[in-house]
């Protein structure tokens, strides 16, 4: 499977509580059990205005309609080409 990164632009994101969280976590739950295919949500960080979530499939359009499903924005869907962190320049010697 691919990694992707989704960029959902929600107006108060940083204020949502826990309750709504946890809400909006059935919500996405529900549209990947419904989709039919091999599919993981793996996190999601909330940042001010935005939710950036990390979602593992196939492909983009399968990540385009999880969000339709589950009524969310899916302002931007990226796939990821490469990972690196601190240990990658110790890796690379």
């Amino acid at each position: 499977m691919k990694t992707f990164i989704i960029e959902r632009e929600v107006p108060g994101a940083a204020q949502l509580s826990l309750t709504e969280l946890a809400e909006i976590s059935t919500v996405s739950n529900a549209a990947v059990d419904s989709l039919g295919v091999e599919y993981q949500w793996v996190t999601t960080y909330v940042a001010g205005d935005k939710l950036y979530c990390i979602h593992r499939t196939d492909d983009g359009e399968t990540v385009r309609e999880h969000a339709r499903r589950g009524g969310f924005p899916a302002n931007l869907v990226s796939e990821v080409v490469a990972e690196f962190g601190p240990h990658t320049a110790r890796e690379a010697r």
